[in-house]
């Protein structure tokens, strides 16, 4: 069980935003104002006198039931960081066999069916799958696990799988599913959450059967723990991308005059609106990670 706390979180997010201007990215008004904040949330007895909420770890398929028919509406912010890049990486590419796997609802199912290639859709999530079925009708569906591709060696040219990895303990016997399936000369394009807004409470929730606090369990991979998985199953950097850092001179609103504490079902969100200038400052990380490697045609060669 987690134990989640909201004054706990705004104090940690104060702490990031003052470990910003230690370092130089803001003046001594803005620590004042942190300090006086940080004063205000300890005395604040809706904050100091909650008693906290105990989080039990969700399973993923259960989030993503859950999640299944509204994923898409509201647009998931992330999808406006990480598609850019990865319809510019698909986009280069010549049409083929593509697996887009973990596919969730479809759209890189979708994208890659509209630009040619011959689609194999993959996720655990047989909710999820359903909406990728309506969503493209030619592509070929399947129900399966990223740990255990339901596909043969050597069968497709590209590998898509977006926000996903995220969900995974460990990246290692995953790349090396992804190396399995894919031909020499093939190409993998990951997104993934980026690990510093899963640090900062960006999880699914996964409620229990009567609605009872839960979250996905999500990991924060480093650009390292990508590197250490996919080196050793024979895959190649071709490029990296971490979009989505805000402006540090964005202006933040005001805090609000009376500060009250939502259900946990609002949390984090909810705690950020709180605390908004601290929230500009600790947030200001990028909120996705993008990938592409190659598997080459020839292995690569480590010089002893």
């Amino acid at each position: 069980m987690t134990y989640q706390h909201p004054l706990a979180y705004l104090l940690g997010i104060e702490g990031l935003a003052l470990l910003r201007a230690w370092v130089g990215d803001f003046d001594k008004d803005f620590v004042d104002r942190r300090l006086a904040e940080v004063r205000r949330l300890l005395d604040t007895e809706a904050l100091a006198g909650h008693d906290g909420v105990l989080v039990d770890r969700g399973d993923t398929r259960t989030g993503y039931r859950q999640w299944a028919a509204s994923y898409d509406a509201p647009r998931n912010s992330l999808f406006d960081l990480d598609e850019p890049v990865m319809h510019q990486i698909i986009d280069a590419l010549p049409p083929g066999d593509a697996l887009d796997a973990a596919c969730g609802t479809g759209r890189y199912a979708g994208y890659l069916a509209g630009r040619g290639h011959r689609v194999v859709a993959m996720d655990s999530s047989p909710d999820m799958l359903a909406q990728a079925r309506a969503r493209v009708p030619s592509a070929e569906l399947l129900l399966g696990d990223l740990h255990h591709l339901p596909l043969p060696d050597d069968c497709v040219d590209l590998v898509v799988t977006g926000l996903a990895l995220s969900h995974v303990p460990s990246l290692d016997p995953v790349m090396a599913e992804f190396a399995r399936v894919l031909r020499p000369g093939g190409h993998l394009a990951i997104s993934d959450a980026h690990h510093e807004i899963v640090f900062r409470g960006s999880n699914p929730h996964a409620l229990g059967p009567n609605g009872e606090p839960g979250l996905v369990a999500s990991y924060r991979h480093t650009p390292g723990a990508f590197l250490r998985a996919a080196l050793p199953a024979g895959l190649q950097v071709r490029r990296c991308e971490e979009p989505g850092r805000p402006t540090l001179d964005t202006p933040a609103p005001p805090a609000p005059a009376e500060l009250t504490v939502s259900g946990w079902h609002e949390w984090p969100w909810s705690l950020l609106s709180l605390v908004p200038e601290a929230t500009s400052a600790a947030w200001a990380v990028p909120g996705v990670i993008v990938w592409l490697f190659e598997l080459p045609e020839q292995p690569h060669l480590t010089q002893r």
